[in-house]
């Protein structure tokens, strides 16, 4: 609308000294190319065109600025100001600037020479200076703003992004052990069915509540962050290790933690006790946290270690799954560090070490 009324300005001055039919009606037409040629300057979208034909339409554009002032005189000078503004926007800085003001002084020496006085000279000089600003500012501003939708549409793809991988991490932290204690439990309850059954009662009983557990933690991952208990998940695998006939030892010496440290290495605890129970035959399981120097507040340093480290799994990340993958990515994020790999006569280690104090942020919820 702003370039429209500059243009109907100029329009009007020439319609103001009563021309010829001929000549208002080329000024007219020369008009609106005039306007089409500046929308293709300045309105987003248009930037294949550009750069394409850029050099053509600045040039065309420049023949109908001062074309007709050779009929209409300075009366028409106003048009300058939108090849001073199209030069901005189409030519490279510094070469730009140079542009702008050449347009500047080609229309006030256009005014001078046409014999109009200084006061109207200089007038149309500073016009065409405001003009060429106005047209290269809005032009800027407007192409900022559909910049900052596009970015927020971004953003707003990749927040969802993020949550759909949170949710999927989540699923198959909680689901992966707990189906995994299900299962290993329900084989032991059908071997202690005809000869223990008060045994296979208590394994039906735990059974049931993993069962309750697992559904209670899927709705948790649905509402958002979630915190698990360090203390408490090393005696949910110490639990379940022990029905799977393995040998646990479970030493947590590393002090109070933060909740969100806490939830991490609970994580870690989690799909580690899952991977043995998954990948391995392992007759032993360690599982130690403690204390370590560090830079802050120093670290926690959470190892997991078991004897059942098989030839698929020497080197730590070549199960392809995602979970150690997840893990990696959830100590990472408050700046820890995860390794894995096998050891010496077939034990495979998982190691986490994560900062006691940290400053990273829970993911929300989207």
């Amino acid at each position: 609308m702003v370039l429209f009324g500059f243009v109907l300005i100029a329009v009007l001055n020439v319609i103001g000294q009563d021309p010829a039919p001929w000549l208002l009606t080329a000024c007219v037409a020369s008009s609106a190319v005039l306007v089409t040629l500046q929308a293709v300057h300045s309105a987003p979208g248009t930037e294949r065109l550009r750069e394409r034909y850029g050099l053509w339409t600045l040039s065309l554009q420049a023949v109908l600025t001062y074309v007709p002032m050779l009929f209409v005189g300075s009366t028409w000078g106003g048009m300058g100001g939108f090849l001073a503004g199209s030069c901005l926007l189409l030519i490279a800085a510094p070469v730009c600037w140079v542009a702008f003001g050449t347009v500047v002084a080609v229309t006030g020496l256009a005014a001078v020479l046409e014999g109009t006085d200084w006061v109207d000279s200089s007038y149309l000089v500073v016009s065409t200076v405001l003009t060429g600003l106005i047209v290269y500012g809005l032009t800027r501003l407007s192409n900022l703003v559909t910049e900052v939708y596009q970015a927020r549409e971004e953003l707003a793809e990749m927040a969802v992004h993020r949550e759909r991988l949170r949710f999927a991490r989540d699923l198959h932290d909680l689901l992966g052990f707990g189906l995994s204690a299900i299962t290993l439990k329900s084989e032991l309850t059908i071997r202690l069915v005809a000869t223990r059954p008060e045994r296979a009662r208590e394994e039906l009983a735990a059974i049931l509540q993993i069962s309750r557990q697992a559904l209670a933690d899927v709705r948790s991952v649905a509402r958002g962050y979630r915190e698990m208990s360090l203390a408490a998940e090393a005696a949910s695998a110490e639990d379940v290790l022990t029905a799977a006939e393995i040998d646990a030892r479970i030493d947590l010496d590393c002090g109070p933690v933060s909740a969100q440290v806490g939830t991490v290495l609970a994580t870690v605890i989690r799909e580690g006790v899952t991977n043995v129970l998954r990948h391995s035959k392992a007759q032993h399981c360690v599982i130690e946290a403690g204390a370590v120097d560090g830079p802050g507040g120093g670290l926690i340093r959470l190892l997991l270690a078991n004897d059942g480290a098989d030839e698929t799994r020497r080197t730590g990340f070549q199960d392809g799954g995602s979970g150690l993958g997840n893990l990696r990515t959830r100590v990472e994020e408050i700046g820890g560090t995860l390794t894995a790999g096998a050891a010496e006569e077939d034990w495979f280690r998982l190691v986490a070490e994560v900062p006691r104090v940290t400053t990273a942020q829970p993911p929300a919820a989207a």
